[in-house]
């Protein structure tokens, strides 16, 4: 309308003008002056208060993304994934005004509006918000931006549990392969005091007494004692070599498992004259410390066998299941046992691994001992 009035004074002022009313022009032009100070001032009036009204929007947003900043900080603070979620509920409620409902997964909503959480395509649960003013483009874009936070949130929680649980077991795993090292090194000392040592130690008093009997020309029972004391060395070169294999069988390092069980399971049956059955090829993809712990465990398990009643059948395996655990399984068919005390020191080899020990009675009366490793131990 002002633009209307400034135009028609101009009109006015020029007629004026023409007619050569200099009243009539003069009057004119100070309305169109006034009226042009009048359109001014509203445009600055109007301006003025466009300017104040995006003020006050963006401190509105700028409000409200601190809240929402705020709230993620609070979301992120929380460990547990189940806490998680109830905080990010909570923080919805605030932050829209609205019911917030955490919904399973693959709810639906009768009303309001749902927004999915989903880690890695997986949908853990769904967000629901009700309120009776529906959520603007706005506020779903940030109801959407808060969701997808808090899903990774929930799969940070629940990585750091795994990881936290990884920990726990490897620590633990540790100080079992301490003991079990300080066990072994205790039955080492134990085996060469009680055996070896001892054994040259009668050698040693039986020279002695050849040495006296030669001193004396008793020959023959010189003769005797150093035959004697001779059968009683070649007796300890064979437990020292037999000790060196146990530990560490040359075939094993030098062929591979198969043939290290396959020749073990051909002293053992010559030896008792016991038939063997072999099938562990599974465990050539093994690591080096799982194939030899579970050598370690299959002898002991056999000669185990052998001791309670000689059994007329073994069978050794190593099957992969399908998630990547390896099972190792040592049956017989001899007298069972039912002491668990018995199979402690091949249990202690299992849990070194990583692995878990299963005693069971046999199908045919005999005892079937399995050792189950899990996959990051078989194949890391």
């Amino acid at each position: 309308m002002l633009v209307a009035v400034v135009a028609v004074a101009a009109l006015v002022s020029v007629i004026g003008l023409a007619v050569g009313s200099s009243g009539l022009a003069f009057t004119g032009l100070a309305i169109a002056i006034v009226g042009a100070a009048g359109f001014a001032l509203h445009l600055i009036v109007t301006e003025r208060r466009r300017h104040e009204v995006v003020e006050e929007e963006l401190s509105a947003h700028s409000s409200f993304l601190e809240a929402l900043v705020e709230s993620m900080g609070s979301i992120a603070a929380t460990l547990e994934p189940e806490q998680v979620l109830e905080q990010t509920r909570s923080e919805a409620k605030q932050l829209f005004g609205a019911k917030a409902t955490l919904l399973p997964p693959g709810s639906g909503a009768a009303n309001g509006s749902v927004f999915r959480l989903r880690i890695r395509g997986e949908e853990i649960g769904a967000l629901q918000l009700v309120r009776a003013r529906p959520l603007d483009r706005e506020e779903q874009a940030r109801a959407a931006l808060l969701a997808d936070f808090a899903s990774r949130t929930v799969e940070n929680a629940r990585l750091l549990a795994e990881a936290q649980v990884r920990e726990a077991e490897r620590a633990r795993l540790s100080d079992q392969l301490i003991t079990a090292e300080q066990e072994e090194r205790r039955r080492l000392a134990l085996f060469l005091h009680d055996g070896p040592v001892q054994s040259l130690a009668g050698i040693s008093l039986m020279l002695d007494a050849v040495t006296d009997s030669i001193r004396e020309q008793r020959l023959e029972e010189a003769e005797q004692i150093l035959s004697s004391a001779l059968q009683r060395h070649r007796d300890t070169i064979r437990s020292l070599r037999d000790l060196s294999f146990h530990i560490e069988p040359v075939v094993l390092r030098d062929q591979g498992f198969g043939p290290a069980v396959q020749s073990f399971a051909e002293q053992v049956g010559l030896a008792n004259e016991i038939q063997v059955d072999v099938d562990v090829e599974a465990a050539d993809a093994l690591t080096e410390n799982a194939r030899v712990g579970l050598y370690q465990i299959i002898r002991d398990a056999v000669n185990q066998a052998i001791r309670r009643g000689p059994p007329t059948r073994i069978s050794l395996s190593v099957v992969e299941a399908g998630d990547g655990s390896v099972e190792a399984v040592i049956a017989d068919n001899g007298t069972g046992e039912r002491r668990r005390a018995t199979f402690d020191e091949i249990e202690e080899r299992a849990r070194t691994l990583g692995g878990q020990l299963l005693v069971e009675a046999g199908p045919d009366g005999g005892t079937e001992v399995r050792v189950v490793l899990p996959p990051y131990v078989a194949h890391r």
